[in-house]
């Protein structure tokens, strides 16, 4: 029975989609759920799971083509032949390499890489994020040969990358040669990956040989959906919004001493660690309920006031800023919040974000600090109208009750919409978090 496969549906922000790799070609076995091709849209990879057993008979969409919703990709026939078919190659590419003197000998390898292959199909199959597989496969990598640096062992997009600067050159050849599919699969025309020359050109100057003194190399590379969007909302915010930065600095004594006394209790009894993030997300929902134009939003000429705090947490992957939401981040305390958190980071991290945890977002919070900026201005996520910025903490010697004393300090940045928000309530947010950093008993309080 022939089954089309389609697009997703995709969510109402969502117009259309980039088909951006196919993992099957007409004639392979695939597998229920397993993926047949990503898709990426403004915001994540999404991808398309096969619907039932079979092989696939036909692909009617070309990689880099732009797809919408309910479109057919490709054809897969349902049935137990996908085995038979599967095998039958095999068999019929090892008959000429035999000779007369030595039929038997090649079963032994046969069996051999069977094996290895059912060994590390539930590797590439269920623990590869979109991203990784699309480098894996570009590149006709093993994924059992690479070592895992994420969450039980789990390939990393970096993991990949660092391996491809590390392979030998002749055993990359051997690799390829005896990886890569047939010839006309590969250089049709219609099968050809167009979207994915990026960690194409990652990998081709990992494995170059360092150019000439002098030379005057140059690469032309296109951008991603999500860089792409990206840019354009950034245009936008900056355009379309009276943007202006104020700053403040605060002293991280307390959460630092609150940290070290309780953080192997936290950890052991609410099985998380206690980070910043969740004292900086408390502090803003403080201020935030303090002064609630920074949690709203412009439409036309109309000011929506937010009762609910739907707090954005800006997170940096090898495919650009992603911005996940924790919703009703009011209702949830220390340990809840760390624990989504690191989830988010987790996934973006995977590549295995939903679209429905980057929609919406009340406020955002930045944090530059991670890859070491002491002080910058961060752009609103529009169609919000406040952003925080922290940055790195870093001792330095401040007068205190008289004294000069070494403390640990951060400088912190709110960009604002200068439309709908007054300088003095932008001031006051911020002396408002301030407070509540220096002295963590107003939050739990409510002071």
């Amino acid at each position: 029975m022939s089954t089309e496969i389609r697009v997703p549906q995709l969510p109402e922000s969502v117009a259309d989609a980039t088909l951006v790799t196919w993992h099957k070609q007409p004639g392979d076995p695939i597998r229920r759920d397993e993926n047949l091709a990503d898709l990426e849209t403004d915001k994540v990879v999404l991808e398309v799971p096969a619907p039932a057993n079979g092989v696939v008979s036909e692909i009617r969409v070309p990689s880099g083509t732009v797809v919408t919703s309910g479109q057919v990709l490709a054809v897969i026939e349902e049935g137990a032949a996908a085995p038979a078919r599967a095998s039958a190659p095999a068999a019929t590419a090892a008959a000429p390499s035999s000779s007369p003197g030595a039929t038997a000998k090649p079963a032994a390898p046969q069996k051999v890489a069977q094996a290895s292959a059912s060994a590390e199909a539930p590797r590439d199959a269920g623990r590869l994020s979109p991203s990784v597989r699309r480098l894996v496969e570009e590149n006709h990598l093993n994924p059992a040969a690479i070592p895992g640096s994420g969450r039980d062992g789990r390939l990393t997009k970096a993991d990949v990358v660092d391996y491809l600067g590390r392979k030998p050159a002749p055993a990359a050849a051997v690799a390829a040669a005896s990886a890569v599919p047939p010839p006309a699969s590969v250089s049709s025309p219609a099968t050809a990956p167009v979207v994915s020359a990026l960690p194409l050109a990652r990998a081709a100057v990992a494995r170059a040989p360092a150019p000439a003194a002098g030379a005057r190399a140059e690469q032309r590379v296109p951008m991603t959906r999500l860089r792409a969007r990206i840019a354009q909302r950034l245009i936008e915010a900056q355009s379309t919004q009276a943007l202006l930065t104020t700053f403040n600095e605060v002293d991280l004594t307390a959460i630092q001493e609150l940290r070290a006394r309780y953080k192997d209790r936290f950890e052991k009894e609410r099985g998380v660690k206690l980070g910043f993030m969740s004292f900086f997300v408390k502090a803003a929902i403080a201020a935030l309920k303090k002064f609630q134009v920074l949690n709203a939003s412009v439409d036309g000429n109309d000011i929506i006031y937010h009762e609910f705090y739907d707090i954005g947490v800006a997170v940096s992957t090898d495919r650009g800023l992603v911005v996940p939401i924790v919703r009703d981040a009011d209702t949830k305390d220390f340990a809840q919040l760390e624990k989504e958190i690191a989830d988010f980071a987790r996934k973006a991290r995977e590549g295995s974000l939903a679209i429905e945890d980057l929609t919406g977002g009340t406020f955002t919070i930045t944090n530059g600090g991670v890859f070491g900026s002491l002080m910058s201005t961060p752009i609103v996520n529009a169609p919000q109208s406040a952003i925080l910025g922290m940055h790195k903490v870093q001792e330095r010697p401040m007068v205190v009750n008289g004294q000069v004393a070494v403390r640990p300090m951060m400088y912190l940045a709110v960009t604002y919409d200068h439309r709908i928000i007054d300088g003095r309530e932008a001031v006051q947010f911020l002396v408002a978090i301030k407070d509540a950093l220096e002295d963590p008993g107003r939050m739990l309080l409510g002071i």
